[in-house]
């Protein structure tokens, strides 16, 4: 099989042995990374990217803060040129796009050269535009992935920023070695949870299927690192499924948006360990008005019909690893069964007329000739 014929289930399916792959060659992987972070002596990373690039780089952002002790800023590209892009002298800049052509990401570029700064790509193409128009290029081990709706994209961009916390720590001093280590370890073990939930996640699907088959809008809602798994999720939901999915932070969602809520209305809460007490009640609550309401919890002693339990004892900045696929395969399945991969003939017409990519986009590995098919 071709990677031009594969599935998002192929590319999902993928993640466990690219996490481990990646942990192994961690320190060559980020290098061009760490280098750069440790020559600039930086205080804050802007990380720029969009869609899926800024929901697995959410995903990570509570990871780096921890470890690396500075702030980091995630400002899409079109809002860092047109009113974000106030850097400091100790501001890093790393641009995010997958396949290295987005339109935005190239603009990004462009801003920060004028503002007579460097800037890092971060890519899965390092002979792109974007490659070619940064300072310096890091590809994050996605490999080729040539599916519309990323999948393996967004993983292995969490866990490179992971990676890249850990090794520019260990080089700074931040932390040992041997911390370093027995943090990858750990995230080895998010690669056999992740592995685990694919598994699991079958029967959950076929115990849930009336109601996951029937949904018409969605909530995705999670907090700190989980943020990023729901707006992740959310976009995959309405990518795919094409119903309107909204991301929300856990408490922010009972504070506006529950108000319009139905019993038709379908709800996703992620607990990954911190604040389970309060996510579990908020769960509870949105039981009374929708039986369509689903918990994700590492919590292995809260059980019921609706609770997907992901057991792990990993820290809570590390559960996107796990999480993730779990949206994943739900939308890519439900839209396989569906049969809603193909889209309105004007949005269609849209793409041709607003285009995201440069011209260049066509001859790469990236490329696809019918975008948003499988």
């Amino acid at each position: 099989m071709t990677d031009t014929k594969k599935t998002m289930q192929d590319y999902i399916a993928s993640c466990p042995a690219y996490i481990r792959n990646n942990i192994e060659n961690s320190k060559e992987l980020t290098k061009p990374a760490v280098e750069e972070f440790l020559k600039g002596n930086y205080r804050t990373i802007w990380i720029v990217a969009c869609g899926s690039s800024m929901n697995g780089s959410t995903c990570a952002r509570s990871f780096i803060r921890r470890y690396l002790n500075c702030e980091v800023k995630i400002v899409a590209p079109f809002t860092f040129v047109a009113a974000e892009n106030d850097l400091r002298d100790d501001d890093m800049v790393i641009i995010v796009s997958q396949s290295g052509y987005s339109l935005n990401a190239l603009e990004a570029a462009d801003t920060v050269r004028q503002r007579g700064r460097r800037c890092l790509a971060l890519t899965g193409d390092l002979e792109s535009d974007l490659a070619r128009k940064c300072d310096i290029a890091a590809n994050y081990g996605v490999g080729r992935e040539t599916v519309a709706y990323v999948t393996r994209g967004v993983t292995t961009l969490a866990l490179f920023f992971m990676l890249f916390a850990l090794e520019a720590a260990a080089a700074s001093g931040r932390i040992s070695e041997e911390e370093a280590s027995e943090l990858k370890d750990q995230l080895r073990t998010a690669a056999d949870i992740n592995e685990q939930v694919q598994t699991k996640w079958a029967s959950f699907l076929e115990d849930n299927y009336r109601g996951l088959s029937g949904m018409t809008n969605a909530y995705v809602c999670g907090v700190g690192a989980n943020m990023g798994t729901a707006m992740e999720g959310a976009l995959k939901f309405g990518e795919t499924l094409s119903f309107p999915t909204a991301a929300y932070e856990i408490e922010e969602y009972i504070h506006g948006p529950n108000i319009q809520m139905t019993p038709r209305y379908s709800v996703f809460l992620i607990d990954g360990g911190y604040g389970s007490e309060r996510i579990r009640k908020i769960y509870e609550g949105t039981r009374i008005v929708t039986d369509n309401a689903y918990l994700l919890t590492t919590d292995s002693s809260y059980t019921g019909d609706h609770v997907f339990n992901v057991p792990c004892s990993l820290p809570e900045e590390m559960t996107p690893l796990c999480f993730l696929p779990f949206f994943q395969l739900t939308a890519w399945k439900l839209t396989e069964d569906l049969n809603r991969w193909d889209k309105h003939p004007l949005q269609r017409k849209m793409e041709k007329y607003v285009s995201s990519k440069s011209e260049n986009y066509t001859n790469s590995p990236f490329s696809l000739d019918t975008p948003g098919r499988q």
